[in-house]
């Protein structure tokens, strides 16, 4: 019987999911959104999967984009594949923007996600060097061979979630770890610049 598998993306400003059966994806969309996307994405996936016809106990697994990319974003759609995976009792398994990207490519090639301020998180694949995942400025990106895909490069082959969804279904099967944050830089907020008040003991 074909894997049933949901999976979403909120790691940039979009809320992004998709549900495949096998090698077919049933449902999929994508909204852009700068914000709103804690609101959205559940709503979102129970759409799909009532338009496909199915229910969330019939899942085999979820997957979910774990960045690099939005803070809030990533937060948002691993804690919620978290706790589906946790309250259906199947697996959750995290996918990189980079896996996504490169996911459905024959040959090398580098893979870019938006860094914002002219930079761009980066990671080759199939190269003679590897170049680990980086931030990097999109002027002076590292030697590489095969296309840029992604940002400031050629489109993906598949949409970001139908991207993951394909991915994790070759994955749950193995996958032992919970999806974690790729973090790649700090977090825009800074500390406060205000002295703490002193506590009266």
């Amino acid at each position: 019987m074909s894997p049933l598998i949901l999976a979403f993306d909120t790691s940039a400003a979009h809320c992004a999911a998709a549900v495949l059966s096998g090698d077919e994806v049933l449902q999929s969309a994508q909204e852009p959104m700068a914000k709103g996307q804690a609101e959205r994405l559940l709503g979102l996936c129970q759409d799909l999967l009532a338009q496909a016809g199915v229910e969330f106990g019939a899942l085999d697994a979820i997957g979910v984009g774990i960045g690099p990319g939005n803070f809030t974003g990533i937060r948002i759609s691993v804690s919620a594949a978290r706790g589906l995976a946790l309250g259906l009792g199947i697996k959750a398994v995290g996918v990189s923007a980079f896996d996504a990207l490169q996911f459905g490519q024959t040959g090398p090639c580098a893979c870019a996600v938006d860094g914002r301020r002219d930079q761009v998180f980066f990671k080759t694949y199939g190269q003679p060097t590897q170049t680990a995942p980086a931030l990097k400025d999109l002027a002076a990106l590292p030697a590489f061979t095969g296309p840029l895909i992604g940002h400031g490069g050629d489109a993906p082959a598949y949409p970001v979630a139908q991207a993951i969804a394909r991915i994790t279904a070759t994955r749950f099967t193995t996958e032992t770890a919970r999806p974690a944050p790729l973090y790649l830089r700090p977090a825009d907020a800074a500390p406060a610049r205000d002295k703490a008040p002193a506590i009266l003991t």
